[in-house]
This record gives structure tokens, sequence and C-alpha cells, in this order.
């Protein structure tokens, strides 16, 4: 071969080698872009490159700066809030933490509640279990300081921050105690406060009460123990009061109706988008339940609290004692991410046990009983100075509920000498300083003797042991 020949053969290979790289250097772009918009299908979508764009120009020109994180939690807020759905929300980092805990058995903490009042933070009360509660603070203490620090003119929630903290770490409230001329520093150690989701109560003929706030991580497990306490009590019938209770987790709610609903009957249907996928929940029940079950409810009922009602009432032959309840039939499921951020989204509808739909509908109870009128009074709002010559809608709920407590009050909604009267001669019976102006004490003072008048009268809850009795005596004598 010819000088010329090799040369142009050495061309030819050079040619064929940057070829190839060329090739393998583009097929590796294309799949590194098909594995991106695979795992990114946002990428594929043209509205993306007005998102990419905001991003940029903020992140470049805007004047006093902004932080990445920032920028991308506001735009996956955005995109849920978009939804137009109130059950589907995204909470970034803090938020979702504190969604989860509210989920969980526990919670790091110091375990007080706290009501605000004419200016002043007032312990309301210790939970049972917790660390405030095997310390030495008491109901009613007003806090004046946190670490030394004076809490006056302070937020609530800056108060609350302010108790917040690691587990195993000391706060100390100053705190002044009624009766007492100098205020005293009491130390506390955060710990674990236990959720309590259920209460129970057994009553004088032998008719258990559970009542259920809410359905967490641990609520089957508090109802199995109340059930099984009641049980040793002699219990003959039992009442679950369901009244505002918004529902929660699904899992707490099928373990508990598996308690009540007949092995093998359906608890509920879950039904997924497009019905691509449907998951019946039937009942695994262990032992046959005999006893009469009775179910308060509300139209705050909703939810998992809704799911358990329409089981009970459908298949346990529970008697439904209320109002129709909220109709809350959708179902979302909930993921934590990486940094603690939880994108909470609604992505399944649930049929009761004989397939009916209930979302915006609700469920009829089979006793329909109105609660009475005083018990949907609006609360009055912290910082109230209401006194003579004022007017409005306050004013009015101020009234009516005078009158409820049998105060001669007019309904005008004028805060005339005759409310004035009426306040003053409240006051003098709740020894109160009779000044004739309703400020927080004496709204809170209105509702203490509210719920007591409640507690007595509830007409929803005397319906359903009134039902119970007379099953539980019917029952008796069949046997």
């Amino acid at each position: 071969m010819s000088l010329f020949g090799e040369r142009a053969e050495k061309q030819r290979r050079r040619a064929a080698a940057t070829a190839a790289v060329v090739i393998a250097c583009g097929i590796g772009f294309a799949g590194g872009r098909l594995s991106m918009t695979a795992q990114y299908p946002i990428i594929k979508d043209a509205s993306f490159r007005n998102l990419s764009f905001a991003y940029n120009e903020i992140m470049a020109n805007y004047l006093t700066g902004a932080k990445s994180k920032s920028l991308v939690d506001g735009a996956a807020q955005g995109m849920v809030a978009s939804l137009d759905d109130p059950y589907s929300v995204y909470l970034s980092g803090e938020q979702g933490e504190q969604y989860m805990e509210s989920y969980q058995d526990h919670f790091v903490g110091i375990g007080i509640e706290i009501r605000q009042q004419d200016g002043d933070f007032i312990i309301q009360d210790t939970i049972e279990g917790s660390p405030a509660a095997k310390s030495d603070l008491k109901a009613d203490d007003v806090i004046q300081a946190v670490d030394g620090k004076p809490v006056k003119g302070i937020t609530l929630t800056e108060l609350k921050n302010r108790i917040q903290g690691k587990a195993g770490t000391v706060v100390k409230l100053t705190v002044l105690r009624e009766g007492t001329a100098e205020p005293q520093q009491i130390p506390v150690t955060r710990g674990e406060v236990p959720v309590i989701t259920v209460t129970s109560e057994m009553m004088a003929n032998r008719i258990g009460e559970i009542t259920i706030t809410r359905f967490a991580e641990k609520t089957a497990d508090e109802f199995n123990r109340a059930i099984e306490s009641l049980q040793k009590q002699g219990m003959k019938a039992l009442l679950i009061d369901l009244r505002g209770n918004p529902g929660g987790l699904l899992d707490p709610t099928i373990q508990l109706a598996n308690r009540f609903v007949p092995k093998g009957q359906v608890i509920v249907q879950v039904v997924y988008k497009d019905e691509k996928s449907v998951i019946t929940h039937k009942s695994e029940q262990q032992t046959p339940w005999k006893l009469p079950i009775a179910v308060l409810v509300d139209d705050n009922t909703a939810s998992s609290a809704e799911v358990l009602t329409a089981a009970l009432k459908e298949r346990a032959h529970a008697t439904v004692v209320g109002q129709k309840t909220f109709g809350k039939g959708i179902v979302q499921n909930f993921r934590q991410l990486k940094d603690g951020s939880v994108l909470k989204l609604t992505e399944a509808q649930w049929r009761a046990p004989d397939g009916e739909w209930i979302h915006k509908k609700g469920i009829e109870p089979n006793v329909p009983v109105q609660a009475p009128a005083y018990a949907l009074l609006p609360s009055l709002p912290v910082g109230l100075q209401l006194k003579e010559n004022d007017y409005g809608d306050k004013v009015k709920t101020v009234q009516t509920m005078l009158q409820t407590l049998g105060y001669s009050a007019p309904s005008t909604g004028i805060f005339d000498a005759a409310t004035d009267a009426a306040v003053r001669a409240f006051q003098r019976d709740e020894s109160l300083p009779a000044t004739g102006i309703v400020n927080d004490r004496t709204a809170y003072q209105f509702s203490v003797r509210l719920l007591d008048k409640f507690k007595k009268e509830d007409p929803q809850r005397n319906k359903a042991l009134e039902l119970l009795e007379a099953a539980e005596t019917a029952g008796a004598a069949g046997s």
C-alpha cells in the first residue's frame, strides 16, 4: 500500500472512531434524558418552563434574596391548593412533623392545657400521666414567667414555643396560685405526654359509656382496654359517643369495628380513582358481641367516625341516636418526605357496607334527636370587654346565655340597663367582681355553667340511655 493509502486508511479509522464516540455520547445523553423524564415527568410539561423560569429569576434577581427550599415548598403548596380540595394539603417541614405527631400515642412536652383570661395565661388542667401532672403545677395557676422571662404581652403560640423543648430538659414556670401572695417557680422535666382519645364510664344502671374524640394510632388499643374494664364491672349495654369526632386513621377504626361486626361481613369498601382498586375490609371478629349498642352522632361526626357509625348501624344492629352526620366519604393518604414534610392527598372514596356513598350526604340516625339550641351558641372571643351601650351579635349571644341560665335579659342585641343588671346578678352568684362588664373571666363562667347544664339535660344521651335500658330489659325478659 502506498504512503498516501496508509494515510487515507488512518484518517478513515480516526473518523470512524470519532463517529463512534459521538454516537455513544448521543446515546448516553438520550438515555439520561429519558431516565430524567421517566423519573420526573413534570419536565415534559411545557408549563414547567414557566416554573423553572420563575425559580431562576427569583434566585438570581429578587432584591432581598430567597431560599431555595422555601420556593420549592411554596410551589408544592400552590399545586395542592389549586386542586380546590380542603382535605388535600402540603405541610412543609415542622408542620408536617407536627401533623404526624398528632396521630401518635404521645408527644414531647409537659402536658398542660392553657386558657387566656383578661391578659393572663391560666392552667386549665394538667393531662393525666404527663410530666405536669406529676409536678406541683395545679389547675388555675397563673403563668407569669417561663425560665425567668415574663409572659405578659406575648401570644399563646409564643408561650407554647417557650414551654416546648427536647425530652429530658427542664423548663421553669413561675406561677401565681390563688390564695398565695408570692409567685413560686416550679421546675418540670419535659417528657412524653400521652395522647388520650378514649374515655369511659360505668353508669349506675350498668350501661357502659365510651367517648372517642378521634381515631389515632392507639385508639383501638385504648378502646379495647375500656371495653375490658367495663365488662369486668358487669356491663349490660354499651353507649358509644362519637359526637364531634372528626375522624382520623382508618386502620384503628376497622380494628375497633371487628369487635362488633359479625365475622366475614363487610365493614367498609375503599374505592380508588376510576375504580382501578377496590379494597373491601371484612370483619375478623373473634368473639360474637351480644350486648345492645347505641351510637351518639351529630353534624360534626365525620370521616372515620362515620365509617364506624355505618358499620355498627348496618351490620351490628346498633341504634344511632342524634343528628345526621357530616358526610365526609373521601379518603386521604399521607406520605412523609425525608425532610419531614407531608403530602396529604384525597385518593379514594368509601362505601358503607350496603354499598351506599355517603359523601356530602351523611348518615341518618335511627332516632333523630336535636341538641338544645344553647349547645350551638358560638364561643365568646378572648379579650372581650362588653359593657352597657355596646351592641351586636356578641351582646345577643351573652343575652341568650343569661336567659338559658335563668337570668332576666332581653334579646335585642343591645347592652342596656336590664342586661347590665343580669350580668351583675350572674357575677355575684359566681363570686366574681360585680362590674357589669363581660370580660374573659365572666365569659369563662358562662361556658362552665352552660356545660354543667348540658351534661344534666343532654337529650341525645338521655334518649340513647333510655333505649338501651329498654333493650337490656327486653333481652333479660326474653332469656
